[in-house]
C-alpha cells in the first residue's frame, strides 16, 4: 500500500503558485484578477480565491495548541458547548420554574433568566430555581441597568437559602455598563455601579458580572471588524476603569468579564472573529510586565445569533440562516450558544421556533458531533489568513479607540453608536440595490405571503430611541422593505397589479417577465405573468382587461426599439408603462416619453418607493 501512495504521488508533481496564476489569467480572457476573483470584503482586507502554504508562513498567528495562551485555538481542550435558551420572569415564579425543567428535560445545559423590574427578590430567585440542579446548569441573571444591584443581592441570597456552595455555582450577573447609553442614547454613572457590583458578588467565585454585549452593535449593523474592535475596547475599559476606582487588580476584574457577542452570515469570517477575540483579549489582559492570572486571560464567549439578517416575511429563511451562524460559532469553539427562534424578528418565539431552535444545537452535538473536535478549522491557510486579517483590523480599531479617549468617553459622545450606524445605512444600501441579498426580502419573495396582525404589532420594536446623544439604529436590513410591503399587504384585494406584456424573442421574454415579478412582489404587487402575445396590442387590451396599474414590456434589448414606442402608443397613457431592461435604445424611448427601466443596476428600494408614490401606496418610514 505504501509503494501505490508514493507511485500516485509521483504523478502529481508540485504546482507553483506561479503556474495556478497562468492557468487562472487564461481563464480569464483578458479580465483583471484583482476584479473577478479578488473579494474586496467591508471588514477593511481583501481575499484572495486560493490561499497556499506560502500564504500563512508570515501571519501573525499563533501556533498553539487548544488550551494553550494565547487561546486562540479555544481556552480547552474539547469542543463542548452549552447550549443556552433565554427565559423571561414574568407572571408566576413556579410557572417560570416548570419552564426551566421543561427546557432542562430538553437538553439545554445553560439558561438566561430575564427579570423584570417587579420579579426580583429573594423569594422569586428560590421558586425559579427550586429543585433544579445548578451543577448541571449554568444560570445567567439579566435586569435593567437601575435594579442590577439589587438583582445580584437576591440572587447571592436566594442561592444561600437553596443550600448551594456559592463558589461552586456557574453563571454570571449580566451587567453590561454601557448597554444603557448604547440603546437609548441617555447617560448614567454606570462605573460606580460596576464597582459596587464586583463587591457584591464575591461570593459567587464563578460568576462573572461585566457583559460586554457586543451582539447589540451586530443587531444594529456593525461589520465584523467592529463589533470585535468595539468589544475588546469596552471590555479593556471596564478592566482599567473598575480597577483603578475599586483597588483591586485588573486581574480580578477581568476575571468577572464576559462577551455576548453575535453571530453574522460571513461564515468564515465569522469563525475567524471568535477565535481572534481569544487571541487579542489574552494579550490585552496580560499586559507588558503584570502577572495575572490564567483564567482572567481566557476570554468567556457567549454567542447568540443576530437579528440584523432576520426578515418578517418568509421567516422560515431564517431558519438557515441560524444554522450557519450556530455552526461558525461552535466550530470557533465558543463557550455557550443561544440560537434565537426564526421568528424572533416579530414575536418572542411560539413553542414551535423555540423548539426548531434548540434542535438546531442538538443536531450539530449529537448528529454532526461538532463537540468531538476542537478548532477542527486551525490549519486551515483560509482561515488561519483569515484570523490574522481580522485581528489585525479589529486591533487597528482597538487602538484608535483607545488613542481618542477609551469607549466610556467615544460612547458616552455617541461616537461609536454614529460609526455603527453608518454601517448600518451603508448595509441597508446594499440591500436596496441587491449588492446585499436577504433571500425571501429583496429577492425571490413568496408571491403570495401577506402580513399578519401579530406580525406587525411584533415590529413596533423597530421604532429607533431618541436621547441626549445618538443610540444604536437597530433596524434590520429587510426593515425598509418590509415597509414597502407591509403598506401594500394594507390595501388587500386592491394592491397594485403588474402585467408582463411578454413579446418577441422567447428566452429573453421569460427572463425578463420572471426578473420583472419578482422584483415587484419585494413590494408585494400582484404579478400576472403571461406566455406571450402575438402583437403588442393584443397584450395591452389584455393588460387593460385584467385591470391591472403597470405594464411591463418584457422583450429583448433588440426588439425594445420597436415594440417600446408601439405599447406606449397602444397605452395612450392609460396606465404606466415599465421597460424590463436597459437597452441600448434607452434615450430614444425616453425620448419617446418612456420614464421607467428596471434592471439589475437600479436602486431596487428607491425604484418601487417611487410606484409606491406613483399608484398612492403610502408606506411607513
Amino acid at each position: 500500500m505504501k509503494k501505490k501512495r508514493e507511485k500516485l504521488f509521483s504523478e502529481f508533481p508540485p504546482v507553483s503558485t506561479e503556474r495556478w496564476m497562468e492557468e487562472v489569467t487564461a481563464d480569464l480572457k483578458g479580465v483583471p484578477f484583482e476584479k473577478r476573483l479578488v473579494w474586496r470584503t467591508k471588514e477593511g482586507f481583501n481575499l484572495m480565491p486560493f490561499y497556499r502554504a506560502e500564504d500563512v508562513e508570515n501571519l501573525k498567528v499563533p501556533e498553539t495548541l487548544p488550551g494553550q495562551f494565547p487561546y486562540l485555538r479555544g481556552t480547552k481542550v474539547d469542543n463542548k458547548w452549552l447550549i443556552r435558551e433565554e427565559l423571561g420572569v414574568v407572571g408566576s415564579p413556579s410557572s417560570v420554574n416548570e419552564q426551566l425543567k421543561t427546557l432542562i428535560d430538553k437538553g439545554i445545559t445553560a439558561v438566561g433568566l430575564h427579570f423584570t423590574d417587579g420579579m426580583i427578590s429573594t423569594d422569586t430567585i428560590k421558586a425559579v430555581l427550586k429543585d433544579i440542579d445548578l451543577n448541571e446548569l449554568e444560570v445567567n441573571f439579566y435586569a435593567r441597568h437601575n435594579v442590577v444591584l439589587e438583582l445580584a443581592d437576591a440572587v447571592v441570597a436566594g442561592l444561600k437559602g437553596l443550600g448551594y456552595d456559592l463558589a461552586k455555582v456557574h453563571g454570571s450577573i449580566g451587567f453590561n455598563p454601557f448597554r444603557h447609553i448604547l440603546s437609548t442614547g441617555n447617560k448614567w454613572d454606570a462605573i460606580e455601579t460596576a464597582v459596587e457590583l464586583l463587591k457584591r458578588v464575591e461570593p459567587l467565585k464563578e460568576f462573572t458580572c461585566f457583559s460586554v454585549q457586543s451582539v447589540d452593535f451586530v443587531n444594529a449593523g456593525a461589520y465584523i471588524y467592529q463589533e470585535l474592535g468595539y468589544a475588546l475596547a469596552a471590555g479593556a475599559n471596564i478592566i482599567d476603569e473598575v480597577a483603578e476606582k475599586s483597588g483591586v487588580t485588573r486581574s480580578t476584574v477581568a476575571e468577572r468579564v464576559r462577551f455576548e457577542m453575535g453571530i453574522g452570515s460571513n461564515y468564515f469570517i465569522e469563525i475567524a472573529k471568535f477565535r481572534a477575540i481569544r487571541w487579542l483579549w489574552a494579550l490585552i489582559v496580560k499586559g507588558d510586565d503584570e502577572i495575572v492570572s490564567e483564567r482572567a486571560m481566557k476570554a468567556v464567549v457567549h454567542a447568540e445569533s443576530s437579528r440584523w439578517n432576520k426578515t418578517v416575511y418568509d421567516a422560515y429563511v431564517n431558519l438557515l440562516r441560524t444554522q450557519t451562524e450556530a455552526m461558525s460559532a461552535t466550530i470557533a469553539g465558543v463557550h455557550s450558544l443561544t440560537v434565537l427562534p426564526f421568528d424572533v424578528a416579530y414575536s418572542h418565539g411560539s413553542d414551535f421556533s423555540k423548539r426548531i431552535a434548540r434542535n438546531q444545537q442538538h443536531l450539530l452535538n449529537e448528529e454532526s458531533h461538532f463537540d468531538k473536535v476542537t478548532d477542527p478549522a486551525g490549519g486551515s491557510y483560509y482561515v488561519e489568513h483569515l484570523t490574522d486579517a481580522v485581528a489585525a483590523e479589529a486591533w487597528k480599531l482597538f487602538l484608535e479607540v483607545e488613542e481618542q479617549g477609551g469607549f466610556t468617553k467615544l460612547a458616552n459622545s455617541g461616537k461609536i453608536q454614529e460609526a455603527i450606524n453608518a454601517s448600518n445605512a451603508e448595509r441597508r444600501s446594499a440591500v436596496a440595490t441587491r449588492r446585499e441579498n436577504l433571500l425571501g426580502t429583496n429577492i425571490f419573495p413568496n408571491f403570495n405571503e401577506v402580513i399578519t396582525d401579530e406580525k406587525l404589532k411584533g415590529l413596533e420594536q423597530d421604532a429607533p430611541q431618541q436621547g441626549n446623544v445618538t443610540a444604536l439604529d437597530t433596524r434590520r436590513g429587510a426593515y425598509d422593505f418590509e415597509q414597502l410591503r407591509i403598506a401594500t399587504d394594507k390595501l388587500g384585494d386592491k394592491r397594485p397589479k403588474v402585467f408582463m406584456l411578454t413579446i418577441g424573442k422567447l428566452a429573453m421574454r421569460l427572463a425578463r417577465s420572471q426578473f420583472s415579478s419578482n422584483f415587484f412582489a419585494t413590494a408585494g404587487y400582484h404579478t400576472i405573468d403571461n406566455l406571450g402575445f402575438n402583437t403588442v396590442e393584443e397584450g395591452v387590451e389584455a393588460a387593460i382587461k385584467a385591470k391591472a396599474d403597470l405594464v411591463v414590456l418584457c422583450s429583448s434589448d433588440e426588439e425594445y426599439a420597436t415594440y417600446g414606442p408601439e405599447a406606449y402608443d397602444a397605452l395612450a397613457g392609460r396606465l404606466p408603462l415599465v421597460i424590463a431592461g436597459a437597452p441600448a435604445c434607452m434615450e430614444d424611448l425616453k425620448a419617446k416619453g418612456i420614464e421607467h427601466f428596471i434592471h439589475v443596476k437600479v436602486n431596487v428600494l428607491e425604484t418601487l418607493q417611487m410606484f409606491n408614490e406613483l399608484l398612492g401606496v403610502t408606506s411607513k418610514n
